[in-house]
């Protein structure tokens, strides 16, 4: 549990560390905000897609080699993003290099957690990945000082060094589930070609399709917002930082809660609390409000996370539970990818972020609708 929480820290610190580079490519390149956030959304893209592969790969070797393999790609990429000449080569070296580092480490060591787990199941994966906010939080301000205190290729690099000291020294803590780890003993669950063939993994295929956009607009332009209200860099950029305090309370909380209250209408209410924080975003004009916005949105994004891999692992069972769960982690990899670079060329057209917000708004209650489908059969499959 503990080097599944170092392995998502990093690697969503760094992901996220992207709004404290976002002006710099922008200016340095001299493009558009939505060209800038094709760099976030390619990446989020790639990593999602990469899931179900990743998934498998832990599912046969462990999760040890496959998330270290990641945590060295993604120091490789930030490495040559530092040395980049044009929005092209940033697309190549951040958007594809840490678009498959983070697909390698992400769904092998969040869904290594549930299978030791019965009674507390969320909470345990909710610790674990309350690691993420954690990145959130300290990654995108340490990134905003190194660049302040050098320039951001040389942060590039600091941050590269720091994902192979810390990233691949957490994955040696990594450990096969408990019922996987001795030879010739399966553990009982479903295959990921049976659950495909699960209408219930379809619902919650469905419900990650349709909140992802919300989930992760902001991460790429709240802190742009918050600059055209004429809020200085550290203040924007910490805005980011605040959806990571709120992901962390989320984690934790609604983890433990969910574990008395139900999995399943747990993250249904979250999905919906998701969209209501837009209503906030959407009157907000101060950086009081912004704030509110970015803690709200940060405790239901946080907790939809954290309830996603004891679900799949209620559900499916521990079979395959790397490989359904990151195939499940696809679905959001249109919404990174497209939810960011819609909401930038909408900015770049109209000057406002406020079509943006309502789209957020729908497509969260939406996803709610969608998860609440699985509260007709709460039965494991398996």
């Amino acid at each position: 549990m503990g080097g599944a929480f170092v392995c998502v820290a990093v690697i969503f610190g760094v992901a996220y560390s992207f709004a404290a580079f976002f002006r710099s490519f922008g200016v340095e390149f001299a493009a558009e905000r939505a060209d800038v956030s094709l760099v976030f959304g390619l990446s989020g893209l790639i990593y999602f897609l990469l899931g179900a592969g990743a998934g498998m790969l832990a599912d046969r070797f462990g999760p040890r080699l496959v998330c270290a393999a990641g945590m060295v790609i993604i120091a490789a990429g930030l490495l040559a993003s530092s040395f980049a000449q044009s929005m092209a080569a940033i697309y190549v070296a951040w958007g594809a290099g840490l678009g498959i580092g983070i697909g390698l480490v992400y769904a092998p060591s969040i869904a290594s957690v549930p299978p030791w787990f019965v009674r507390r199941r969320a909470f345990a994966a909710g610790i674990a990945s309350a690691g993420i906010g954690v990145g959130t939080l300290t990654v995108p301000l340490l990134a905003t000082a190194a660049i302040t205190a050098m320039d951001w290729r040389h942060a590039l690099q600091a941050l590269a060094a720091g994902v192979l000291v810390v990233g691949v020294g957490a994955t040696l803590l990594l450990r096969r589930a408990p019922t996987r780890a001795a030879p010739g003993m399966a553990a009982a669950g479903m295959t990921l070609k049976d659950a495909l063939r699960n209408r219930r993994f379809w619902w919650m295929y469905a419900a990650c399709v349709l909140a992802a956009p919300a989930m992760f607009i902001p991460f790429a332009h709240v802190s742009a917002a918050a600059r055209d209200l004429g809020i200085g860099d550290a203040r924007a950029v910490g805005l980011v930082g605040l959806i990571g305090i709120g992901s962390i309370v989320g984690r934790f909380a609604i983890g433990g809660l969910a574990d008395r209250l139900g999995r399943i209408a747990s993250i249904a209410l979250l999905e919906a609390s998701l969209g209501a924080s837009y209503l906030l975003w959407l009157g907000a004009d101060g950086y009081v409000a912004l704030a509110v916005f970015a803690l709200w949105l940060g405790l239901s994004y946080g907790g939809i996370v954290s309830l996603m891999p004891a679900i799949c692992m209620d559900l499916f069972g521990a079979r395959a539970v790397s490989s359904i769960l990151g195939t499940l982690y696809s679905g959001a990899a249109f919404g990174n990818l497209l939810g960011p670079v819609v909401a930038g060329a909408v900015f770049d057209r109209t000057g406002s972020y406020v079509p943006v917000m309502w789209a957020g708004f729908v497509l969260s209650m939406l996803a709610a609708i969608a998860s609440a489908q699985l509260l007709r059969d709460r039965r494991p499959t398996y």
